[in-house]
C-alpha cells in the first residue's frame, strides 16, 4: 500500500558495490521521469472524414504542435522544480530556461496559425 508508484533509479556505474547511493529525486531526469512521458502525435492525417484534406492536414500540423508544446512544458516543469528544490549543480540555467520558453512559445503559434482557417 505505501510502495511508490514512481520506479526506484538505478545508482550510478562508477558507484561502489557495497553502498547504496540514493538517488537524487530532485535531479531533472528524475523529475521528468515523475512527471511522466510525454505524448505525440503519429504524423497521420486527422482522422475526421468530413474535412477537406487540407484542413486534415492542418488540424494533424497542429496535433503534433500540441504534443511538442506538451513535452516542452514538463521539461520547463522538471527545470524550475530542479530549481526550486535541488542543489545548484542541478539548476540548467538562465539561457536554458529562456530556450524552453521560445520553444513553448513558437510551438504555441504554430498550432495556433495551423488551426486558424485559410
Amino acid at each position: 500500500m505505501n510502495a511508490s508508484e514512481f520506479p526506484h533509479q538505478h545508482a550510478p556505474a562508477n558507484a561502489d558495490e557495497g553502498h547504496d547511493v540514493p538517488p537524487d529525486l530532485n535531479s531533472l531526469t528524475a523529475l521528468l521521469h515523475r512527471i511522466g512521458l510525454g505524448a505525440a502525435a503519429d504524423g497521420q492525417p486527422w482522422p475526421e472524414r468530413h474535412q477537406l484534406p487540407g484542413r486534415c492536414l492542418a488540424l494533424a500540423d497542429a496535433d503534433g504542435a500540441l504534443a511538442g508544446l506538451r513535452i516542452v512544458n514538463e521539461i520547463l516543469l522538471a527545470a524550475e522544480r530542479a530549481r526550486q528544490n535541488g542543489g545548484p549543480d542541478q539548476y540548467v540555467g538562465d539561457r536554458v530556461m529562456e530556450g524552453l520558453k521560445l520553444a513553448a512559445l513558437a510551438l504555441t503559434n504554430q498550432a495556433i496559425y495551423r488551426l486558424h482557417p485559410e
